[in-house]
């Protein structure tokens, strides 16, 4: 149950990130670095933690649970990238109209 706790986690991260990159007028195009960016604050974010668990008496740290949460991240961004594919009108809609507002 933990261990699935951290694919969740890292799942949700993902989309999110994802989801806030994603309509950013420069990146709109280029889904690789959108990607990447995701995949690389994931697990920045993940080995940061663990890290961290090194300085808590009652935790320790495991290269486990860093692969765990970059395998949710990943699916996260599967997710999301099969939500873009299936829905590219939404996406593309949503990311206009947000420029659009953007130069108003």
């Amino acid at each position: 149950m933990r261990k699935s706790a951290h694919v969740a986690e890292y799942t949700i991260l993902a989309l999110l990130l994802w989801r806030a990159l994603r309509s950013v007028p420069v990146l709109r195009t280029k889904m690789s670095i959108v990607f990447g960016a995701v995949l690389l604050a994931c697990v920045v974010f993940a080995v940061s933690d663990e890290f961290h668990q090194t300085f808590v008496k009652s935790r320790t740290p495991s290269v486990r649970d860093v692969l765990l949460d970059v395998t949710g991240a990943l699916l996260g961004l599967l997710i999301g990238a099969s939500f873009a594919r299936r829905h590219p009108e939404k996406f593309r809609a949503a990311t206009h109209n947000q420029v659009v507002d953007a130069q108003l």
